[in-house]
């Protein structure tokens, strides 16, 4: 058998030219907040808007319609996290073939559902994606890559100053075939892959980046990356989490964590350089409810909320002498907890554990400091 290296540049241009009119040109949109936070002008590669919410219709496509024109009306089979199943489901509808998705069980039902509804036959089994995977076959695909790697010449067309382009890495096609691309095109561009932690060796094994919620990139995708990948880069949930709700409020776009990633990196210092960098944000199809956990979290780290513990007497009127107190600070309240029973305190005393709406640090700290002041003892628990 002869040894796989990838899709070539001509594959990649047919793609693109298959690709024409099915897949969006996705907006370049560059980055006031990031770049004034790195120091280097930063560019944001919105695949999230693409049709299905990611890149993977791109891959997806490619390959459904080529297997159509050489086998007829036979269906496809796929294993997805997600973004996959509903690339698959939408390109098969396209093309008129029927398609069975496999998916873990853990799969954020938001893309479950637009799988489904795009027309696909969902099943769910596994407890993470490489025992969905199994479910259905595992195969690395040089026609799914060239796909991906039409992404790499739309950045090479969009941004001919670029100097690094930094790119989620699951399973890996996605970056191998941008860089495939863009090493045949631009082989000055940088390319910088990122995973998520959790998912290496000694990580978690959980990340709310689902969708590259992979252990290791495939065999013939690591040997492209190995060839022309500029590095590898990590990073950690709570990088992600950050990423994700400085998108949304500065940007207003919507990520999902694998999206995120990118930024992630470049947030933490960890992407090389201080010239131009395009960030590619691969997909948008965040579960509401996760998204709602991540925009909690987010904001409490970035003390925009703060959770604090008191005590009061325990009479009438002297819970709203305490937050009478707290709204001449500024701070909205967002919660009120009673803590009488089962609790180390007097017998004349109730606990009350307040969230409160801050704006930033040093509001809290000036809050936390005034409410020592008012006589009341005080832990600040996030």
């Amino acid at each position: 058998m002869a040894t796989r290296t990838g899709p070539r540049l001509a594959d990649i241009e047919a793609a693109r030219q298959r690709l024409e009119g099915v897949a969006r040109v996705t907006p370049v949109y560059s980055s006031e907040t990031l770049s004034q936070l790195t120091g280097r002008r930063v560019w944001l590669k919105a695949e999230n808007l693409q049709r299905t919410g990611s890149f993977k219709i791109r891959g997806a496509f490619n390959k459904i319609s080529t297997v159509a024109r050489r086998d007829g009306g036979a269906g496809v089979v796929a294993a997805s996290a997600g973004n996959h199943g509903q690339a698959v489901a939408w390109a098969a509808r396209e093309v008129g073939v029927s398609a069975t998705v496999f998916v873990p069980q853990d799969a954020p039902m938001a893309k479950v559902e637009a799988a489904r509804n795009y027309g696909a036959e969902v099943v769910m089994d596994g407890a993470r994606f490489e025992d969905a995977l199994d479910a259905a076959h595992e195969f690395e695909d040089e026609t799914v890559i060239a796909g991906q790697g039409t992404l790499g010449l739309e950045l090479a067309d969009q941004l001919p100053d670029v100097e690094t382009v930094v790119v989620p890495v699951g399973g890996g096609g996605l970056c191998s075939g941008i860089a495939l691309a863009l090493k045949a095109v631009r082989p000055e561009v940088r390319v910088v892959g990122v995973q998520a932690a959790a998912c290496l060796p000694g990580g978690s094994g959980f990340t709310i980046a689902d969708g590259i919620w992979v252990k290791t990139p495939g065999e013939l995708t690591m040997g492209i990356l190995e060839q022309t990948a500029d590095a590898l880069e990590a990073v950690s949930d709570e990088e992600i989490s950050r990423a994700i709700v400085l998108l949304l409020e500065r940007a207003k776009l919507v990520v999902e964590g694998a999206g995120a990633v990118g930024v992630a990196a470049l947030l933490a210092g960890r992407i090389r350089g201080d010239g131009p960098v395009a960030i590619l944000l691969s997909g948008g199809n965040i579960d509401a409810t996760l998204l709602i956990e991540v925009m909690r979290h987010g904001l409490t780290t970035a003390s925009r909320y703060l959770v604090l513990r008191t005590r009061i007497p325990d009479r009438p009127g002297e819970l709203i002498k305490l937050l009478q107190l707290i709204a001449q600070e500024r701070v909205n309240v967002l919660s009120v907890e009673h803590h009488r029973e089962g609790m180390a305190i007097s017998i004349a005393e109730t606990e009350v554990e307040l969230t409160l709406a801050t704006r930033d640090a040093e509001h809290c700290a000036a809050l936390l400091a005034a409410v020592e002041a008012w006589g009341y003892p005080v832990e600040r628990l996030r």
